[in-house]
């Protein structure tokens, strides 16, 4: 490397430091504001349950949002699932995107993940806003839920909640362990005191000895911070994933509830030649996905997450998979909203979506977990 490419280097990393300082201390200011009542907690009437986690990127909390929406649903609890409705245009304004059998918004207003779990949570509405307390009180006027699930709502400290869901990646646990922009921590590893259960995703077979290790430096940080440690029950979950239906790519995305096991094995994809796309945190995962499932991949593009694809980029993405000879595209459930009926051409598309599937015993645990808590509160 040059001397001007370590220098470059060097500043770089010292701007990233100083942005994670800078970052770090508006967390620890706004958590010690919320810890010592100094900044007030507003509270719905009804049970908040939140899933989230601790660092930016997929560690599926859509998923798990969906699984614990039909748990509590066949439990015969009256649930609503709140988002703030990221990168759509509802966000400041807030809106219904479904009342549990039709969806009442296109994805480009209510958010990509929002739109996905309205398509497939039959009998749970769906709000999204950025003030979760004001939706909330609409979600409390119009369907009269017990149970509110706050989708990635750790860091939304605002509105109080019964219940903290921390989900953690077991395949990238805190990352480099630096906050933000330097890492990809959205507030320290300590702040996992709060939760009240940590849920592994990704947790494949030989998981187990890293995810004693996280614990046990869970329990030195919390230490060292003078938090004090207590017992923390783990759950471990992975992803499984499955072909939820082959698509034309012109065909408009249904506006209403899709069944909730709509299921397809991955047999004709076995045969054929797959063009991958996908705009989410993890696209290298994804891509992973499908090549263990398509007969050959021949082609794929990658873009960030929550893309909006352009007219001009669907167009270029089929003239490229017909250019390289596939049968099918493949992509994952949270694009497929963000562009269906927009993709011209003869090529179906195999969209792939992830179910959360835990571990052994863990999911009668999990279970157990929730039913007790939710009679506590």
């Amino acid at each position: 490397m040059t001397a001007e490419g370590k220098s470059g280097k060097s500043a770089l990393g010292v701007i990233l430091r100083a942005g994670s300082v800078l970052y770090g201390a508006g967390v620890r200011l706004k958590n010690t504001g919320y810890d010592k009542g100094l900044l007030a907690e507003k509270e719905l009437p009804c049970r908040i349950i939140s899933i989230g986690n601790i660092v930016a990127g997929g560690t599926g909390k859509t998923p798990m949002t969906i699984y614990l929406a039909t748990m509590l649903r066949q439990m015969g609890h009256r649930v609503v699932i709140l988002s703030r409705g990221y990168g759509g245009r509802a966000e400041k304004t807030g809106i219904v995107v479904s009342d549990g059998y039709e969806i009442l918004c296109e994805p480009e207003v209510a958010g990509d993940e929002p739109f996905m779990m309205a398509s497939k949570s039959r009998g749970v509405p769906v709000l999204v806003g950025g003030d979760r307390y004001k939706s909330g009180m609409r979600a409390i006027s119009e369907f009269d839920p017990d149970t509110i699930l706050l989708d990635d709502g750790f860091q939304h400290r605002r509105l109080r909640r019964d219940l903290d869901l921390v989900l953690v990646d077991a395949d990238n646990m805190l990352g480099n362990g630096h906050l933000m922009p330097r890492g990809v921590l959205r507030e320290p590893a300590s702040s996992l005191k709060r939760s009240n259960a940590i849920i592994f995703t990704r947790c494949r077979d030989g998981c187990e000895a890293p995810v004693e290790a996280m614990m046990t430096r869970l329990a030195t940080i919390t230490a060292r911070n003078r938090i004090g440690s207590r017992d923390k029950p783990v759950f471990r979950t992975d992803h499984a994933p499955f072909l939820s239906g082959i698509h034309d790519g012109a065909a408009p995305f249904p506006m209403v509830v899709l069944p909730e096991n709509t299921r397809a094995d991955f047999s004709l994809l076995a045969r054929s030649n797959v063009f991958v796309f996908s705009g989410i945190a993890r696209n290298s995962n994804f891509l992973s996905v499908v090549e263990q499932h398509a007969g050959r991949i021949v082609g794929h593009r990658d873009f960030l997450d929550h893309h909006r694809y352009t007219e001009a980029e669907c167009r270029e993405i089929m003239a490229h998979a017909v250019s390289a000879g596939a049968d099918f595209l493949a992509t994952t459930e949270k694009d497929y909203v963000r562009i269906a009926g927009r993709m011209p051409g003869d090529r179906p598309i195999a969209v792939i979506g992830v179910n959360i599937v835990f571990k052994d015993a863990d999911e009668s645990a999990f279970v157990r977990f929730i039913r007790r808590k939710l009679t506590d509160s």
